[in-house]
């Protein structure tokens, strides 16, 4: 197993993920297979229990893990399903410690950073590693390692330590440093000495790099003098030393990163002459990049674009809603267009506004009446949210493609309710508890009392109704199947004792879980595109495999014609993107847990039903 350590100095946010995605991408292209472990040196036992805005987007695994927005991106680009356990937290480590000392494993020992914590973190990634994370079914090549945060911050120490400790442990040959440091440019004056700092305090903690990534934050590459000035004061070659400036697109990055000789200097410094390599994988590794190629540069040349306005909640920090961005450029990309997103933020959509802040107001409205389409995602809590019903009521009246994600899904049941079933009180107990209409309910089975990892999370099943096959635009989108999954993270469920009524009214559900009971895709016949489902559809998006539900919405953005080509090409060429062992009905995951596992339907972060 080879491993490359990812770590970042000067400040935190500067793009280690997309650097460690690309690098494992380009290693994919010559034949390796690719996994990947983020550490968060934060204390939460993982990101469930976190506002959007406090560390962005909570990226839901297969497995129901609750993590890194990071983890999302080494899903797009290495194209591998990832678990839990390849995000690691500071309070996934304290708790493992502690329970160890609890059980008395440690022999009476005196349990201390040094080595108890430092040999846990060694211990969990090579025990991670070892997972296979795609079809093959065989253990991964190299692991790709991402140090959050960075380098002097008091709480990754212990993680510096376990990653100085750790190169000795598996060796010169199967271990590479890559740090990532600012290079501010001040007045046209490329500036080395923060990158000289940062690399002193690594070296001080017994890391040496191996390649130092200078990320520049705007279009301006890396000059050959300031390469030269990293080189000499940091005590590398300056074949270490490469650029990473502001591209078009993040998709460029991998070629940036290549076009600097980066896989070259791996080559040697792993040796990764010595794996014997399949030819079926290094043919794989050629289509993917020539695949990957075709799609940067075919984005270049697009001249036409599709405009999205995104109504949503937490539009202030825009990671909060990464998923659903990338899904819309994946299948923007597909459909041969340029994006367009305008972000409107919910509560600026209601009357109150108008009367605060008039200008605002109508700044967000002409967004929704100009864009091609109309997205509402997920959310929690009641602000903002008649807003978005205010923008599906206009998607629905006025013919304009329209998608719902989970919270978006549940109020477009909730606005059909109020102006087409006549339920004006009709909303969700999420906002009102007491309310006397609640067409959206906390499901039973939910924890009222403990947050974290307790939803209705992972992967799950939904049922196509029967004779959907000859309408649904949905499931035609999913190459005609009759089961489909997708991975979900909600608390809340469209209440069973109106669904005769919506259905009654009008209000189609399309696809249902396993047992009939949960309602998981609405659909409207008679609409150009009018689409909601439970489910997170995002969250399985791929550069090369687009969601289908955000396919046909973004094909529908752009007319009929584009999306009916595309629903012909998915009814031929649709690949689910999961392993086929993980697509497994919710009663058999259930039965196969032993009961002493299961406590109040929760099992290893996954409710049960």
């Amino acid at each position: 197993m080879k491993y490359i350590v990812v770590s970042g100095g000067v400040v935190s946010g500067i793009g280690k993920g997309v650097i460690a995605s690309s690098t494992g991408l380009l290693l994919k292209t010559i034949g390796l297979k690719v996994t990947a472990i983020k550490i968060d040196p934060y204390m939460n036992i993982d990101a469930g229990t976190m506002r959007p805005t406090e560390h962005g987007e909570v990226y839901v695994l297969n497995d129901g893990g609750e993590v890194d927005l990071d983890l999302g991106n080494y899903e797009r680009y290495l194209n591998v399903t990832l678990s839990r356990d390849n995000n690691i937290t500071t309070g996934k480590i304290y708790r493992e410690v502690i329970e160890k000392e609890r059980k008395g494993e440690y022999l009476g020992k005196t349990v201390q950073i040094v080595p108890h914590v430092t040999n846990a973190i060694q211990d969990w990634i090579e025990r991670v590693a070892k997972i296979p994370v795609d079809n093959s079914g065989e253990e991964p090549d190299v692991c790709i390692v991402e140090l959050g945060g960075t380098v002097g911050d008091i709480e990754s120490a212990p993680f510096v330590e376990a990653m100085r400790q750790f190169q000795f442990r598996v060796g010169h040959d199967n271990f590479a440093l890559l740090h990532v440091s600012l290079v501010p440019d001040m007045h046209g004056e490329q500036k080395t000495k923060p990158t000289q700092t940062t690399v002193h305090s690594l070296r001080g903690l017994g890391l040496l790099p191996d390649l130092i990534a200078c990320r520049l934050l705007g279009p301006q590459s890396l000059l050959p003098t300031t390469k030269e000035k990293i080189s000499m004061f940091c005590h590398v070659a300056p074949e270490q030393v490469f650029g990473v400036h502001d591209v078009s697109s993040v998709y460029h990055v991998p070629l940036l990163l290549q076009s600097q000789g980066i896989v070259e200097y791996l080559r040697k410094r792993l040796n990764l002459a010595a794996l014997n390599l399949p030819e079926t994988m290094l043919l794989k590794g050629q289509t993917l990049q020539k695949r990957w190629k075709e799609l940067t540069t075919g984005q270049e040349r697009l001249f036409d674009t599709v405009s999205i306005a995104l109504v949503g909640k937490y539009t202030d920090l825009k990671d909060s809603y990464m998923s659903v961005t990338k899904a819309l450029e994946h299948c923007a990309f597909r459909v041969h267009r340029r994006l367009i997103i305008h972000w409107v933020e919910s509560s600026d959509l209601e009357p109150e506004t108008q009367e605060t802040n008039a200008a605002k107001y109508h700044d967000a409205w002409r967004a929704v009446v100009g864009a091609g389409g109309i997205l509402v995602p997920g959310g929690f809590g009641s602000r903002g949210t008649e807003g978005m019903l205010l923008a599906i009521k206009y998607a629905r009246e006025q013919k304009i493609p329209f998608l719902g994600i989970c919270l978006g899904f549940q109020l477009a049941v909730i606005e059909w309710a109020r102006h087409v079933m006549g339920i004006t009180d009709a909303t969700s107990s999420e906002f009102f508890i007491d309310t006397q209409s609640p067409l959206v309910m906390f499901m039973p089975e939910i924890s009222k009392t403990h947050m974290g990892g307790t939803m209705r999370l992972g992967l799950r099943p939904t049922v196509f109704e029967p004779g959907t096959e000859n309408w649904s635009r949905v499931r035609k989108l999913y190459g005609g199947a009759s089961k489909i999954w997708e991975r979900h993270r909600h608390r809340y469920e469209v209440n069973p004792a109106y669904v005769q009524r919506l259905q009654d009214s009008g209000l189609v559900f399309a696809g249902k879980d396993e047992k009939g009971e949960r309602m998981q895709i609405l659909e409207l016949p008679d609409h150009p595109y009018f689409v909601g489902l439970q489910a997170h559809p995002e969250f399985c998006t791929r550069p090369l495999n687009p969601s289908p539900p955000f396919l046909g919405f973004v094909s529908a953005s752009c007319n009929q014609g584009v999306l009916e080509e595309q629903i012909n090409v998915q009814l031929h060429n649709f690949k689910p993107p999961h392993p086929e062992g993980s697509m497994v009905s919710e009663s058999i995951l259930r039965s196969s847990i032993p009961e002493k596992t299961i406590v109040n339907g929760h099992v290893n972060g996954i409710v049960g039903e």
